[in-house]
């Protein structure tokens, strides 16, 4: 790996996975392009709650790029990190999920693989930042 510089490489794997999970999205409404139905047996009275968790979802990377790129505090590093695990194991439960589901849509499923390898590389970059912290305290500065 080049010379580490880790909130840039974060950014991008953080982008490269809410684009990859746009298109998670995008693909499960191709049907309606081609004049098919993706109406579900699903009667849910109240998606507020889905609307709000999906938003959250999506929120938090986008505050994550922007505080790596903004500070180096080891405690946010820490969060960071943290942060990414849980994503990791969340899009392990989505895979799984996914597979439940008949018929196995097999390119959700390589899609969904590779969205978590790619978690998988963030939580390696993220772990190597925080490490940075841990073995350099002096070289951080808590108000950056």
């Amino acid at each position: 790996m080049k010379t580490a510089k880790y909130p840039e490489k974060i950014a991008a794997l953080w982008t490269t996975f809410l684009l990859g999970t746009l298109f998670h999205t995008q693909l499960g409404l191709m049907p309606l392009f081609h004049g098919q139905s993706i109406v579900e047996s699903h009667q849910t009275s109240n998606l507020a709650p889905i609307f709000w968790g999906m938003l959250l979802f999506f929120l938090l990377p986008m505050l994550a790029i922007i505080g790596v790129n903004f500070s180096e505090s080891r405690s946010l590093r820490k969060a960071h990190f943290w942060l990414t695990i849980l994503y990791s194991v969340l899009n392990l439960a989505h895979l799984i999920a996914d597979l439940l589901v008949r018929p196995i849509a097999w390119y959700q499923i390589a899609l969904m693989a590779i969205l978590l390898i790619i978690g998988l590389i963030l939580n390696l970059v993220s772990y190597q930042w925080l490490r940075l912290a841990i073995a350099h305290p002096h070289a951080l500065s808590e108000s950056h």
